[in-house]
């Protein structure tokens, strides 16, 4: 019996061990979802609130969004996206090549995807 006396601590300290090993991964995991600052996140809601009301309900709708398109997308995609949607708009031949671009195309591509999942599920 001395022996299963001993073990009890041991079982104890690697319960604890364990514990605080998964609750580390699950905050690894929460930051590599949650990797769009704050800030971001509250442009994208200002400008969707813009364009569907400003409403508590669309408040609601659009912190949805975003939290949709940034479980779908990672910000860097979402920031070269958002950057090619800005430049595309500039005038000449700076603006021709982010239109022109296969790499703007397919992060512009990624974005509206991520946008579309997003209106079905929270619009």
């Amino acid at each position: 019996m001395a022996g299963a006396g001993m073990l009890r601590p041991i079982v104890a300290v690697l319960a604890v061990f364990l514990a605080v090993l998964a609750g580390t991964t699950i905050d690894a995991r929460a930051q590599e979802i949650n990797d769009y600052p704050t800030s971001a996140r509250a442009e994208y809601v200002f400008g969707c609130m813009k364009a569907n009301g400003e409403s508590r309900q669309s408040i609601e709708q659009c912190s949805c969004s975003i939290d949709v398109v940034a479980s779908i997308i990672p910000y860097d995609r979402y920031v070269t996206a958002e950057t090619v949607l800005s430049m595309a708009q500039v005038r000449g031949n700076l603006g021709g090549q982010f239109r022109s671009s296969e790499q703007a195309a397919n992060a512009l591509n990624d974005l509206r995807r991520a946008q579309a999942e997003a209106e079905v599920r929270c619009f």
